[in-house]
């Protein structure tokens, strides 16, 4: 019986460890769309432009 309730409790928790996962991947793929049509209409994405690398360093002698 012991060992049964343990075997219950184990395929429990992969169960809830794979809804987290899938809860995950369906936040990252609405993210990724999200990302996506901000580009395809033109508005400015979350993230912000990224700054050239020429900007941030001093020239070498």
């Amino acid at each position: 019986m012991f060992e049964r309730e343990i075997q219950q409790q184990h395929a429990a928790e992969l169960m809830r460890l794979a809804a987290i996962e899938r809860l995950a991947r369906q936040a990252a793929k609405a993210r990724r769309a999200n990302r996506r049509a901000a580009r395809a209409s033109g508005q400015k994405a979350s993230e912000g432009p990224v700054s050239s690398l020429r900007s941030r360093f001093a020239r070498a002698a």
